[in-house]
């Protein structure tokens, strides 16, 4: 199971909008190949979710994530936002790197936790906040991920 396999075509931003927790959501959300209904959907459960304890896991990384019947397969997206958003993480800096999981509820496949898994632990590499700042296109990305082997 590889990382790149559960990004959409438009599933990575290196110039995230917005200013807010929420605003950050929503743009991410915008990154998935799904309707307006969906994404207020998603939003509203992510922000529900965001409530119970932040997916600000530090070192300027964030890992928001949500099971909901608006999707039909697991989703990931990434976004960067260079000035970065108070995102109530762990270590009360401001989050630059996001990565967006969806999923459904119940999944045959059973991949929400070991991609949610995989993430983190690609996310507390020592070399990954800056690996991410450095990127200067999608393709760059796809190849940290690959050089990571996630």
């Amino acid at each position: 199971m590889r990382l790149r396999d559960f990004f959409a075509g438009t599933g990575v931003d290196l110039n995230l909008p917005g200013d807010s927790r929420n605003e950050v959501l929503n743009a991410l959300l915008a990154l998935l190949p799904l309707d307006e209904r969906s994404r207020t959907v998603l939003a509203r459960t992510l922000r529900r979710r965001e409530n119970l304890g932040s997916t600000g896991i530090g070192r300027g990384i964030a890992i928001p994530h949500c099971r909901s019947l608006v999707v039909s397969r697991l989703h990931l997206a990434y976004g960067r936002h260079v000035a970065g958003v108070d995102f109530r993480a762990i270590d009360n800096r401001p989050a630059h790197h996001f990565f967006l999981i969806v999923a459904p509820p119940l999944e045959v496949s059973g991949r929400y936790l070991p991609v949610l898994g995989r993430v983190a632990q690609f996310a507390k590499e020592a070399d990954v906040p800056a690996g991410l700042a450095a990127l200067n296109s999608v393709a760059e990305f796809f190849d940290l991920l690959d050089r990571k082997r996630v």
